[in-house]
Order: C-alpha cells, then structure tokens, then sequence
C-alpha cells in the first residue's frame, strides 16, 4: 500500500526528506519505489560528499528500469544506509524506515520551503 508520512517532505523528483535537526533523511517515495518495481541495486555516495539542491547523487536500478537519484536540498553526506548494497528490496518494502538512502547535513533549511507536504504530494502524483 501507498503512504505518505504526514511528518516528511516531498519533490517532484519522488524523494523524500525527514528533518532531524539540521540532518536530512533521505530517500525516495513509495510511489517511487512502487513504480520501480523490485529493486536491485542502489548506488549511493561516499561519506563527505557534497551536493547541490536538485544534484543527481545516485542511481537506482529495478527489474523495469534505471533512474537517477537527485538531493531534494544541499548539504554534505554524513550516512549512507549501507544495507542497501546486500539488501536493496528494503526500499520496497520500508522506503521510510529501514530503506532510507543517505542522511545529509543540509546547507540551507529554506531549500526545503519548496517541497511539498504530503497532501500536496498527493495530488501532484495523481495530475
């Protein structure tokens, strides 16, 4: 079943950020995932790396396709989920908890003014 969590933000490239802070938690949507189909491969940064708001910062591979990941807001990496490398099915089956991506120490929280609520996320995906 399709969620959104009330709590987190959306974009419209189907991520999703949870604020701890001044952290950012980081993954995609379970209409991503549901979308993607089964995944098998998730290739995410390094530790240090820094990106730009909207910058591609990994790849996601699934039995229908390969698509790119992109950073909902800038920041320097500071956690990747590395269960992702031998497990990457979590995303499918807890996009939200056990299959977050990266976690980010977010440069600026007024990026994330932009993003969506979940409501808002909603209907963007059903348009």
């Amino acid at each position: 079943m399709l969620t959104y969590p009330a709590e987190l933000k959306y974009v419209k490239s189907h991520e999703y950020v949870r604020l701890e802070g001044d952290i950012a938690v980081i993954g995609i949507t379970s209409f991503a995932a549901d979308q993607l189909g089964d995944v098998t491969f998730v290739e995410l940064p390094k530790v240090g790396q820094k990106f730009k708001n909207e910058q591609k910062y990994g790849v996601i591979e699934s039995v229908k396709s390969v698509s790119d990941l992109f950073m909902p807001c800038g920041g320097e990496v500071i956690a990747v989920n590395d269960r992702l490398g031998s497990e990457p099915e979590l995303v499918n089956h807890d996009c939200y908890n056990e299959g977050w991506m990266i976690k980010v120490k977010i440069d600026s929280k007024a990026e994330l003014d932009a993003a969506m609520s979940a409501d808002s996320y909603k209907e963007f995906i059903v348009e």
